[in-house]
């Protein structure tokens, strides 16, 4: 018996273009809504151009990051609330651009899955657009990859990529100095990063995603699901208004490991704890765990996003300046002369 020819399609082997091209038609809404100046092209072609002379730039420097969401994926995707992971998505790199000094530009997305489900797809994408939005930064191209055999049912993987720039010579961290004072930026919660012990400590509570949250009027996953906050058109505002020496984005490693990235060497910060109250939600998970305040410290963000180290001449007008751009602004400490990150007072 002879098969016709083109008997067997690409579909058969588990990939629809069709759905491909339909979820590019769906998100071209999105991320034309994120458009800015510099760029030159929609979505579509096979690169994607950015103006850097149109986008305002002299003298440019490109700052890129890169980044994902890790395994707080594996609660949007046991819930089905898969929005707010494009806005993580974001996030994750942008808050890391902006600690060089760097406007975000635009952003790539990379989404890979096993079975392309297209309403699904799109409203990752569209958060990912309001991400984008939030940040000031243009969604300009991205890959939507279907790869039977590698992902279970249901199940996908996301990477974000976006580049921002600076002026020569204008790039952080910069003059820090002993004496600098540190301003907080209080975070939306847990964030993107130690969700592997996050889930270990909901498997010990007995808890499941659909209870009642302990800490909100929430259920479980849906606070757990809430989404990075998004610092740069504050932080942009504080850098260009003067004084800002250095910024961290408080990510994996939490306060302890993240500080010292942007300090030179011999010196070190030293922050008062009492300064800010610890979030609920690091409560409950510390006493979940019967966790050591250091090891929660070294993991989480404990309700601290981004810190600011600042000329002490300039604190009261950039803490003003980042409260006004909503902002719940602390004044946690300071930078000192002894190397390491020494705290006073306790969390917990």
């Amino acid at each position: 018996m002879t098969l016709p020819k083109n008997g067997i399609t690409y579909a058969d082997a588990g990939v629809d273009i069709d759905a491909g091209n339909a979820l590019v038609d769906r998100i071209k809404p999105a991320a034309k809504r994120t458009n800015r100046s510099g760029v030159m092209a929609g979505l579509g072609g096979f690169g994607a151009l950015f103006d850097l002379r149109d986008a305002g730039y002299r003298d440019p420097i490109l700052v890129g990051a890169t980044d994902g969401v890790g395994t707080k994926l594996r609660i949007a995707i046991d819930t089905g609330h898969v929005e707010g992971v494009g806005i993580d998505l974001v996030a994750m790199c942008v808050n890391d651009l902006v600690c060089q000094g760097a406007e975000p530009l635009f952003f790539l997305d990379y989404f890979a899955t096993g079975a392309l489900e297209t309403e699904k797809a799109a409203r990752i994408i569209e958060g990912i657009a309001t991400g984008c939005e939030r940040a000031g930064c243009a969604l300009i191209g991205g890959e939507t990859a279907e790869m039977p055999g590698m992902y279970p049912a249901g199940d996908f993987d996301l990477a974000g990529f976006s580049v921002g720039a600076l002026e020569r010579g204008a790039d952080l961290p910069k003059d820090v100095a002993v004496g600098d004072v540190l301003l907080g930026l209080a975070s939306d919660g847990v964030h993107s990063n130690g969700y592997s012990l996050v889930r270990k400590l909901v498997e010990l509570s007995g808890l499941t995603w659909d209870d009642d949250c302990p800490w909100s009027d929430a259920t479980l996953g849906a606070d757990l699901l809430t989404p990075t906050r998004l610092y740069v058109k504050p932080t942009l505002a504080a850098i260009r208004a003067g004084g800002v020496h250095a910024l961290a984005h408080i990510t994996g490693g939490g306060l302890s490991e993240n500080l010292p990235r942007v300090l030179p060497e011999g010196t070190g910060v030293e922050i008062d704890l009492t300064t800010w109250a610890l979030p609920e939600v690091f409560s409950w998970m510390a006493r979940t765990g019967g966790m050591a305040e250091t090891e929660v410290l070294k993991t989480f963000n404990c309700g601290m996003g981004m810190i600011l180290a600042v000329d002490p001449n300039e604190a009261d007008a950039l803490t003003a300046l980042l409260a006004a751009h909503g902002e719940d602004v602390s004044r946690i400490g300071s930078v000192t002369d002894q190397a390491g990150v020494r705290y006073t007072g306790s969390l917990l």
